[in-house]
Order: C-alpha cells, then structure tokens, then sequence
C-alpha cells in the first residue's frame, strides 16, 4: 500500500491507495473532526470596504453554497495527480478512479439511508444513487424518467425552490399545498391535496425551506402519501448538510455544494427499477452496451443514467464530505444549528424597524432568516452589508418566488406590476427580501458581528452614496470599491470552535 499525504495540510485528509488482487481501491481517511464550528477553507480573508480599510470576509450566504471543509480539499488535491477516466479503463489510474468514483456512490446510498428506522423503508439493495451535477439537474432527471403526461397531477406546495416547482409544471398538471401567512402549512391541508381527485402521480416537496429555514414534518407527511399509493419525492439540498434525510421517501436529491464539498456533484436517489427500462435522461457514451446505427441497447443503472464521462473530482469531495460530517455527528450538527438559529433569528427580530420573514420564533427552523429593513430596499441593505462591513448576504426572491410574494404578503395586482416593469427590463423595483444563512463555520461571534451591522442599516445613513442599476435592481457604491478583484493573500485567520 502507497500513502500520500497532501502537503501543508493541518487536519490530515489522506488519500491511500493499495492495488489489491482486482480493482485499485481508494480510500479516504479524515482526522477525528471536532465540533462545530469548524472552520472552512477561505474563512476570514480580508476584503475592502468603502472606509478604504480591510475587514475579514463574513459569509451569511450558506444556503446558497457553502465553502469547502479542509478535509475536502486535502482528498482533492491528493486525488487530482490520481485522476483518470472512470469506467472500462485498464490502466491503474483508471482503475483507481472507478473504485473512488463507485465508493462515493455506496457512500451517498449510505447517506440517505442514516435516517432509516428498523422496519421502515425499502430494502437497501433496492435503491440506485446517480451522481450528476446538483439538486436541480437531480429533479429534472426524475421529471423525465418517471415519463409523467400533463394529465397527470403532481402535488407539490407553494413553499418550494423554483428546481422543485418547474420540472413538475412542465411535465404533468401541479396541484399546490397552500401556506399561511407565517410560511408554513398543515399535515391536514397535504392530506387534503392527497385526497382530491385525479389521485395523484407524485408528491414532491422540500425538507426545508431555502427562504425560512421552515421544515415540514416529512415523516408524517410521507406516511400519509404512502397510505394512499403516492410515491414522495424530497428536495433535500437544504435539509442535507443540517439533518439526517428521510428515509422513507421514495426519491431523494441533494447537492455537494450545500454540504462543504463545493465540485459540482449532486445526487439522485431512488428504486433501481424505476431506471431500468426506458431511455435514460441524457444519451451518450457510457448509458449504452450495445449501439447500431438503426438500435441501441441502454446498459443498467446506474451508468445508464450517467452519460458521458463524470464528475469523479466532485465525487471524492462529496464522499469526503459525508464522512466529516459522520465523523461530527448529527447530535453535534443539531446542537449548532438550534444555537445559532435561535441567535440568529431572535436578534433579527429584536432589532427595530428589521421584519423576520416566516414562522414564529417558538417554531425551530434550520440557522436560515430572511427579513426585511424598513425604508431600505433589500438590495440596498445586502450591498452596504457588503460595501461597508464586508458580510456577505443573499437578497432578492431566492429562486422562490411564489413563497416569497406570499410570504411579503403581496397582491395578485402587486405581482402583476413588478411582472410588467421586469419583462420592460426594469427591475429596480423588485420586491423582495435579505436572506442571512449560517452553516457549521458559523460562530456565535459571528452572528453578533451580523447583528449589530443590520442594526446600523436599519437604524444610519450610508457611509457613501449607492447608485442602482435598475437592469438587475443591485446597488453599487460610489465609491471606495476596487474596480477589480484584490490579489489573494497567503495568509489565512486562524479560527478555533470557541
């Protein structure tokens, strides 16, 4: 066995590889990880702000993307000088690229199957993963193998990211679960929705909300569509990287840049038979056993449904990935997450003139706020967050948009405006919110820091004045910016869990 160690790395992240009677394997090994937070790769770099001064980069924005684990980096870098194509290759790199490519599979099977309950849920041999390239590519894969007509229903809510909602409106007929005021809806009303006639194909909805941080009760709700034959599709690209997946669901998708491995690898989960026959969402070399110029014999899953040469890089991160977080621990995970969603949203709320979006702070939601600044538009309030505390934040409609007007409690006639000033290229006037997101990084610190500089929006003048670009609605400061990107400094902070 030959074991090379990625140089300069202080957490470890080892790649072994031993050539055994058969196929190269890999293995990847990371360090007994500590509790949260755990810093990731790039924390802390100094950015500029409008003062002229440096001040180190605070990222709110994880329910967009996360930066990547160090341990994520250290198995890429080890894998990168290993790398060769998967699949039908002799040589011993490609040999050791396919075990690593096929070990981030079992590995991702076993992440969707840690919520399972004894008795509960298929068998585990009965299930496929197929690694593409997010959660979004995950669900317009299903959308298509599952062959639906326009009349078929899909039920799906009004609570779900824009990849959850438009590959079923485009396929079949949606039936919608409405939300209350606060965001969130009711056992009873997917039941209801459930029980309407035609009976309905699927039923597809989010763990966690990417706009509240809200989750649905999925155990009873996948309970409930299972006693009347719906199979039940999870959008878990938020939920992922903060809770154990629910098990029982049919079909599961998520993403690796949620989850600190930031390489482009997403997962499809779900029956192996319902890939089996039919033509595969993408065609090409790899999905095939046998192709003529006038037939075609599709291979078996899951290669069939991965066509084309795959992303093996965004593999080994999204393995290392699951194994940090095993190595952390869900109780661990859980424990942050409540303490920095209760700092987080409580202090947002206690702020004046600051509107939390969503359900009351008695419910528990993911570390994810999004609200509003009175007198403030949102996308004045993420540019001078940005422009004059170096924090980064998301604003806008976070690709949710049906949530979202429902939960500013907009009008019919409202959205119908803002639609007519955006398609005349005019978007300056664009509802919408600021959406601070935190992830296993994040320190109590942290959210302080966040705090206090929205209490300085909501509350002071802009330490330099902004224009708008009214074609993508963003605000600019007049001055103080770079007008390109700072050189990278090979310093980092040091960040410790306390």
């Amino acid at each position: 066995m030959v074991t090379s160690r990625c140089p300069d790395q202080p957490r470890g992240g080892e790649l072994a590889r031993e050539c055994v009677a058969g196929p190269a394997r890999v293995r990847l090994a990371w360090p007994q990880a500590p509790a949260p937070p755990v810093p990731l790769v790039g924390d802390g770099m100094p950015v500029p702000c409008v003062d002229g001064t440096e001040r180190p980069y605070l990222s709110f924005d994880a329910a967009a993307s996360t930066g990547a684990l160090s341990q994520v980096l250290a198995s890429v870098d080890a894998f990168v000088p290993w790398y060769s194509s998967v699949h039908r290759g002799a040589g011993y790199k490609s040999q050791l690229a396919t075990a690593a490519y096929e070990d981030a599979r079992t590995a991702a099977l076993g992440f969707a199957r840690r919520g399972r309950r004894a008795g509960h849920g298929r068998p585990a041999g009965d299930d496929v993963a197929i690694i593409c390239r997010n959660t979004t590519e995950a669900l317009n894969h299903l959308a298509y193998r599952l062959r639906l007509s326009h009349k078929d229903v899909v039920v799906t809510t009004v609570v779900e990211h824009h990849a959850n909602l438009l590959p079923w409106s485009r396929a079949a007929a949606c039936r919608y679960v409405e939300c209350g005021p606060d965001g969130t809806f009711s056992l009873g009303a997917v039941e209801a929705a459930l029980e309407e006639r035609p009976a309905p194909r699927l039923l597809a909805m989010t763990g966690a909300s990417n706009i509240t941080g809200w989750m649905p009760d999925l155990g009873r709700i996948i309970a409930a569509a299972h006693r009347r034959g719906v199979p039940v599709v999870v959008d878990a690209a938020q939920l992922a990287p903060h809770r154990p997946l629910p098990a029982d669901a049919d079909f599961l998708a998520w993403s690796g840049h949620k989850m600190y491995a930031p390489f482009g690898a997403g997962v499809l989960v779900g029956p192996r038979s319902q890939f089996a026959d039919g033509d595969p969402f993408l065609a090409g070399g790899g999905a095939v056993d046998l192709v003529d110029l006038d037939e075609v014999v599709w291979t078996g899953p899951p290669e069939r449904e991965e066509a084309g040469s795959p992303n093996v890089i965004g593999a080994v991160a999204l393995h290392t990935a699951i194994g940090a977080l095993d190595e952390i621990g869900w109780q661990a995970l859980i424990g942050h997450d409540r303490s920095i969603a209760r700092s987080l949203r409580h202090g947002l709320a206690s702020i004046p003139g600051v509107r939390l979006l969503g359900p009351g702070l008695d419910t528990e939601t993911l570390p994810v706020a999004s609200f509003t600044v009175k007198g403030v538009p949102h996308a004045l309030v993420a540019a001078r967050l940005a422009a004059e505390e170096g924090i980064g934040v998301r604003h806008g409609c976070f690709c949710a948009h049906p949530y979202l007007m429902r939960l500013l409690g907009l009008s019919r006639e409202e959205v119908q405006r803002y639609r007519e000033q955006v398609r005349r290229g005019d978007r300056s006037a664009m509802p919408g919110a600021v959406r601070a997101s935190a992830g296993i990084n994040t320190t109590e610190d942290d959210v302080q820091r966040l705090l206090a500089a929205v209490a300085r929006v909501a509350d002071g003048y802009p330490a330099v004045r902004y224009h708008q670009d009214p074609r993508t609605g963003d605000y600019h400061p007049d001055t103080g910016m770079p007008a390109r990107l700072p050189r990278p400094r090979p310093e980092r902070r040091s960040c410790s869990p306390g």
